[in-house]
């Protein structure tokens, strides 16, 4: 591991800002592995809490709207008893009119009395029935919030258990992180969290690993593999734009990948198709004297 740096962030060297960085991320890592233990936890409780936001919302949108449609039958059925006491004057003036003009007056006002008398038992009749279907909706938004809020308690408390598991561990290590934090200069410290914001696996610094790099795995070109080793300056990935580490800066021992042994082949003997011939046997010869062989 990097030696904890203390000294002031302005008189650091790059070495020294890189060494910081890297024990800050280590820290880091840490705190997002034991969120990642929580998994998807946090998610679901934010989710069920919406849900149940929103059906509470929807129930309260229904009951203003069954509210106003109350309201509205109640104002049209004052509107018809007062168009049926109309109906009932013109009908009595009627009986005193002295020429066809009012007659064919007073009629016209009756027909259109009734007429909105008709039009407002057909609104009432209409809200009658949305008033119906709300109240319907309604129980079945209520027992929909009573299911997810259950559910929503077994959540939290599961939640809740890992955290308290962890939550000791996490503060530890968020001290130890805002303690590095005051030695490493706040431009780079910023700079540093947005690039792990904007990372995926959330490695702001990484080392050089098989001349690539250890974040996005491409190609380093090898006079900027020399650059990061002579850490002289700071370098980021052209690629992926993390910063930048030599290993053995980090404390990390780089694996040499082994080379594969290759395994010979074994050839295989083609058979001939003609028989062997056999071997001819072998004819032991006497031994023989040359002097008696040139007598």
């Amino acid at each position: 591991m990097v030696k904890e740096v203390k000294k002031d962030p302005n008189e650091l060297t790059v070495e020294e800002k890189l060494a910081a960085l890297y024990q800050l991320q280590t820290i880091l890592t840490e705190v997002d592995k034991i969120k990642t233990l929580r998994g998807e936890l946090p998610l679901e409780v934010q989710d069920l809490e919406d849900e149940v936001v929103g059906l509470k919302t929807r129930i309260e949108n229904f009951k203003n709207e069954v509210d106003e449609l109350k309201a509205d039958i109640a104002n049209r059925k004052h509107n018809i008893e007062a168009a049926n006491a109309l109906i009932a004057k013109y009908t009595e003036q009627q009986d005193n009119v002295r020429n066809n003009r009012e007659y064919e007056t007073l009629s016209k006002e009756i027909e259109y009395k009734n007429l909105e008398i008709e039009l407002d038992q057909k609104r009432i009749r209409e809200g009658m029935d949305v008033i119906n279907n709300r109240t319907e909706e309604i129980a079945e938004n209520q027992v929909e919030v009573e299911e997810r809020s259950k559910d929503l308690e077994a959540k939290k408390e599961e939640l809740d258990s890992i955290v308290a598991e962890t939550k000791q561990q996490e503060e530890k290590l968020r001290e130890k992180a805002k303690a590095l934090e005051i030695n490493i200069e706040p431009r780079l410290l910023q700079a540093f969290k947005r690039i792990r914001k904007n990372c995926r696996n959330g490695l702001g610094i990484v080392t050089v690993q098989r001349d690539a790099c250890g974040g996005c795995f491409n190609k380093i070109p090898p006079q900027k593999q020399l650059d990061i080793r002579m850490r002289k300056k700071i370098i980021v990935c052209e690629y992926c734009g993390r910063i930048m580490i030599d290993p053995e800066l980090a404390g990390v021992v780089e694996e040499v990948p082994a080379t594969p042994v290759k395994k010979r082949r074994a050839s295989k003997k083609v058979a001939s198709k003609e028989p062997k011939a056999k071997a001819a046997p072998k004819v032991e010869t006497p031994d023989v004297d040359m002097e008696d062989v040139e007598a």
